[in-house]
């Protein structure tokens, strides 16, 4: 892999790698149809007949004050709202189309709504954009498939771009999807991109705008070529996966539900777990997680994802700190409690499995330790170092959260692990595992002593 140095963030974009944690809303008409964001094309759904439900709808539940609030009882610090998906569906008040929702029933501009309730909560505020739009067969075929018809598409996109980046203030992210089937030079999206800028200059913009696109990319030989300087785009989106590269920001985006990313009846919800799983996962290995919800078609949040977000607030509120802001990852193996975080001279420990005994021995710091406290409760533990191995004492037999406990380690310097801390399984030198497993002999005898002179037997 070659190496590439590490692009500087800009200034407009250091409050991304602080916030850690942001809510994706997938809402639009498809919410009738309680199928997914992509009901129109994965069902063949006869077109016209779509989009005249689609100008039916009027959702009456709308409150995105409400959603704010939700966002920031989950400890989310911004949001990403679909201006428009693959559907064409516009939920702003354009002047290129009457397919929106200020032109059909609902007769409201939801993006302006949005804009001002999430900033109002003091939420940072982001806008998804779908550049295809499956109603129109000139972007489908494209400049040369269409070339009468491809000049018009493209004028249309732009225009609908410079609206959403001049109507409703600063905005933080812009956040666009669906460059399939076209090629970034068939779309110009440096043009764009250099447009984008120039309208709002502290403006983030994710990656999409080329291609190869979502996690996928990670898959192609020449991915590499995108974080070469030529990166169009501040930060990455890897999609139901976690693909970490310190070399640029990322974010992880995924579901809350198994699979679809608008309101689907009958999916299944992961539980509280997964999802915090993901939050640390994404915050340990420098990203952010941007947590979907399909809202239902009458405005309103499922309940069950109520429900989880207000677990995950309700951790972040004890623990946030091991969250939000750079960390540096662990220190030593830790996988068989749980995770490690280091920031400054404090080390976390994430107990993802909490077995009940009084004392917990972390081999491999080398490390003094000034004092430690299980976070969750509050409660001061006893320490005790013997060489590098770090007992801590006074634990409490019952899990004393319903989520993942954590303790704080206050070291005199930054954690360092020793030889042992540094080793990983299946990644170190086996050298290490062989003088470790020399300790007790050579032999295949339990007590490790030959037989007659001999290793094995015979």
């Amino acid at each position: 892999m070659t190496a590439h140095p590490i692009p500087p963030i800009p200034d407009y974009g250091r409050w991304f790698p602080e916030a850690r944690f942001g809510l994706f809303l997938h809402w639009g008409p498809y919410a009738l149809y309680g199928r997914g964001e992509q009901v129109l094309n994965r069902e063949w759904l006869e077109p016209r007949a779509y989009i005249q439900t689609a100008c039916r709808w009027n959702p009456g539940h709308y409150d995105p004050a409400t959603w704010a609030s939700v966002a920031r009882e989950a400890g989310m610090r911004y949001a990403v709202l679909t201006a428009r998906h693959h559907d064409g569906y516009c939920l702003w008040e354009t002047r290129t189309t009457d397919y929106s929702s200020a032109a059909q029933a609902p007769k409201r501009d939801f993006v302006r709504e949005y804009v001002e309730a999430f900033r109002a909560a003091g939420l940072r505020v982001g806008i998804y954009y779908s550049l295809l739009d499956l109603r129109l067969p000139a972007w489908l075929r494209g400049p040369n498939g269409d070339p009468a018809g491809w000049p018009t598409i493209k004028r249309y996109l732009f225009e609908q771009v410079r609206e959403l980046m001049t109507g409703y203030g600063p905005l933080d992210i812009l956040w666009f999807d669906g460059l399939w089937p076209r090629r970034p030079e068939e779309l110009d999206s440096r043009g764009l991109l250099a447009m984008i800028r120039a309208l709002q200059p502290s403006i983030l913009v994710n990656d999409r705008l080329e291609w190869p696109q979502y996690s996928w990319y990670w898959q192609f030989p020449e991915w590499e070529k995108r974080y070469s300087g030529e990166f169009l785009g501040d930060f990455g989106t890897p999609e139901l996966g976690i693909y970490a590269d310190p070399r640029f920001l990322w974010e992880s985006c995924q579901t809350s539900v198994r699979r679809l990313w608008g309101y689907a009846r009958g999916e299944w919800w992961r539980t509280e777990e997964e999802l915090l799983t993901l939050l640390i996962t994404c915050a340990l290995k420098g990203g952010n997680l941007l947590l979907n919800v399909g809202p239902m078609a009458d405005g309103s949040l499922p309940e069950e994802f109520i429900v989880r977000a207000r677990a995950l607030g309700a951790w972040l509120e004890r623990h946030g700190e091991v969250i939000y802001g750079n960390g540096e990852g662990g220190v030593t193996e830790f996988i068989t409690r749980g995770w490690q975080q280091v920031k400054g001279n404090v080390l976390y420990l994430i107990i993802r499995f909490w077995d009940g005994e009084p004392t917990l021995r972390l081999r491999g710091l080398r490390t003094r330790v000034r004092n430690a406290v299980l976070l969750t409760t509050g409660t001061e533990l006893s320490v005790r170092q013997e060489g590098n191995d770090l007992i801590l004492g006074g634990l409490p037999a019952e899990r004393p959260s319903p989520l993942f406990p954590v303790i704080r380690v206050v070291c005199e310097g930054r954690p360092e692990p020793d030889e042992w801390g540094r080793a990983r399984t299946w990644q170190a030198d086996p050298e290490i595992f062989a003088r470790w497993a020399e300790s007790r002999g050579s032999s295949v005898w339990a007590d490790g002593l030959p037989r007659d002179g001999k290793l094995a037997p015979v």
